[in-house]
């Protein structure tokens, strides 16, 4: 694209793909972004070129020919006002770029689309994030066990090759808004305390290997708006108390086993909000056969501490019928979501 060609003169601050801002601390002039999004560049060698840009605070690289491995000995320690990283779309491969792990002040980490394997290590749920992609790698593990440490509002682990269950500590990413496990490996039950993530208005699992019953907590979730658990292995009655949520804008339950639907949910379906295709409920149509249905449930199937599923975090007494009051400005209309347009390898307008 013949961007460095116009790269001449001694003021780089009008080199294209760069700004200047003032430095904070010391009043001077600075280089403060570099925006190479869509550029298509080779290469490149971060050592010796981001590490030695001490006043950057914004590096964003998406959609560009960058291979190979991020290197260890990228010292992003040195950059302290080092605030956004975005690697995405490009052919970098090898194990997580931990060098990221130094640049403590970050907030936005984008490595999506691109083929980084093995973790992602336990220090990435730590770091002080608003943003979180890594989806679109070929990670493989499982979920570590403090990913519910992690403050970001934003995360995306999709389309990698993530195992095992979902961790309890789920519960404590308290600021998470939007989540998207889909496309993984995950198996198990889903935790009681994903019902804990009350201000999450889009919590999406879908094609996964996850099995057992919606558990009763999710009737917490009073800002959500697309709930996704499509093409698993969830069965039992669908809780009434899910489809009674106030803001469900989408309810995708289909490809899976289960087999009552009550009132709130037949409303939803007929709104087609709800989507309950190839389940195990007999009077609608569109259902799977009864040998498909009665194949999957000739083994018995539990869930480890089955009672916690009936947990209701958000009631009094945890198992009783009167919900607590609820902070009415939580009906107030959302934005779009977020994280989807991560799922698409162009650069995000957040």
């Amino acid at each position: 694209m013949n961007i460095t060609k116009k790269w001449v003169g001694n003021d780089v601050c009008h080199y294209p793909g760069f700004k200047c801002a003032t430095v904070p601390d010391q009043k001077v002039t600075a280089l403060a972004a570099a925006d190479f999004n869509g550029y298509h560049f080779g290469g490149p060698e971060l050592t010796g070129f981001l590490d030695q840009l001490l006043d950057l605070s914004i590096f964003h690289a998406n959609t560009n020919k960058f291979t190979g491995h991020v290197p260890k000995n990228l010292n992003t320690s040195r950059v302290r006002y080092l605030f956004e990283l975005d690697l995405s779309n490009n052919k970098y491969s090898g194990e997580f770029p931990v060098s990221v792990l130094q640049a403590t002040n970050l907030t936005f980490l984008d490595i999506r689309f691109n083929a980084f394997s093995g973790p992602v290590p336990a220090e990435v749920f730590t770091l002080d994030l608003d943003v979180l992609f890594i989806n679109n790698n070929k990670f493989s593990q499982q979920l570590p066990r403090n990913l519910g440490s992690t403050p970001v509002l934003y995360l995306t682990l999709a389309n990698n090759n993530f195992r095992g269950s979902i961790p309890k500590s789920i519960g404590n990413a308290r600021n998470l808004l939007e989540v998207l496990f889909l496309n993984n490996e995950l198996e198990g039950c889903l935790p009681y305390e994903i019902g804990k993530l009350d201000k999450a208005v889009v919590f999406d699992v879908g094609r996964n290997k996850l099995t057992g019953p919606i558990p009763h907590s999710f009737a917490c979730l009073k800002k959500m708006e697309i709930l996704n658990l499509a093409v698993n292995k969830f069965y039992g009655p669908v809780p009434e108390m899910v489809c009674d949520l106030p803001r469900l804008a989408n309810l995708s339950l289909s490809y899976n086993y289960f087999t009552q639907v009550g009132p709130e949910c037949r409303k939803l379906i007929k709104k087609r909000i709800l989507d309950v295709r190839m389940n195990c409920i007999l009077d609608l149509p569109g259902q799977r056969s009864a040998a498909d249905c009665a194949k999957f449930f000739s083994k018995k199937r539990t869930c480890p501490n089955e009672r916690s599923l009936s947990y209701i975090p958000c009631r009094k007494g945890g198992y009783s019928s009167s919900l607590e009051t609820s902070d009415q400005q939580s009906m107030a209309p959302a934005a779009a979501p977020i994280t989807y347009n991560a799922l698409k390898p162009h650069k995000l307008r957040l």
